[in-house]
């Protein structure tokens, strides 16, 4: 086998470098050709791709690519924060006392599978970070038809997340066949199971799909947010930011489809829904203890 190993990251020379890999898993096709199995570093893509094709990246180059992912990451995380600082504010103008102390805010409670558990632990802090209550399993692509309502039952979530890998085979002309996708059938698979049981969109909020995944399909299934329009890559942390407007708008307002898609780092080409309303409640009275 080649000196490259699980853990590795690597670029694909033959699309210019453009996406920076981890090496999953490494195997030999029965030609005798080595093959990687590769998942994104920052988007929801898993692929195959010759050992041939691929160029191991230094520590330099993988910090500088790491720090760039950071800063996008950083940067919409300050433009939530102000937006909600902002809606906060006026609504503190718009109530007058009656906003005051004596409310306590209840935020829509997130359930997350998630197929890569390196990106369930990133999306996790990242909603500690943003105060969104949120439940994270990792569960593989394949499998989340299996356990979703398990899973749906023991936790009530207001809004799930099924998320993972996806890929579009190379070459593809016919955009409808579920077979030239990697893991779509399964998030569709597992929307559907979940629909059987909460039929309402309002009741219970889905998010599914990873890169390039079946967006259409998705959504028939019943989701509410699904990716991907134009079939494109979508950033890791996508869903997380779908999920913190819908957790933070009031149950009485519909978001703004337009609103919520600009909240993402990929936007319009990798992320589409349906209007939908918020899941955030006041309480009253807050308790001293």
């Amino acid at each position: 086998m080649s000196q490259l190993k699980p853990g590795d990251v690597v670029v694909r020379k033959s699309y210019g470098g453009d996406i920076f890999f981890k090496v999953r898993e490494l195997r030999k096709n029965p030609n005798g050709t080595e093959e990687a199995v590769l998942t994104g570093l920052d988007v929801r893509l898993v692929v195959d791709a010759p050992v041939s094709d691929l160029e191991k990246k230094d520590a330099a180059s993988i910090l500088q690519y790491r720090h760039h992912c950071i800063q996008m990451q950083t940067q919409s995380l300050r433009n939530i924060l102000a937006r909600r600082e902002m809606e906060r504010k006026k609504k503190e103008l718009r109530n007058g006392e009656d906003a005051g102390g004596d409310f306590f805010e209840v935020p829509g409670r997130v359930l997350h599978l998630d197929g890569d558990e390196d990106y369930l632990e990133k999306c996790l802090h990242t909603y500690k970070q943003l105060g969104v209550p949120a439940f994270g399993f990792a569960v593989p692509e394949k499998d989340q038809p299996k356990r979703v309502m398990e899973l749906v039952r023991e936790y009530n979530p207001d809004i799930l997340v099924l998320t993972g890998h996806d890929a579009l085979k190379k070459g593809t002309r016919d955009f409808s066949d579920l077979d030239n996708y990697k893991h779509s059938r399964y998030f569709i698979e597992a929307v559907r199971k979940v629909r059987q049981v909460i039929p309402s969109r309002d009741d219970l909020v889905i998010f599914a799909g990873a890169c390039q995944s079946h967006y259409e399909g998705i959504l028939c299934a019943g989701a509410n947010f699904a990716s991907s329009p134009q079939r494109v890559m979508i950033h890791a942390y996508d869903p997380v930011f779908i999920v913190e407007r819908l957790a933070y708008t009031s149950i009485n307002e519909s978001i703004s489809i337009r609103d919520i898609i600009e909240t993402t780092i990929t936007g319009i080409d990798g992320v589409g829904g349906i209007e939908t309303r918020g899941r955030f409640r006041l309480g009253y009275p807050k308790s001293p203890y």
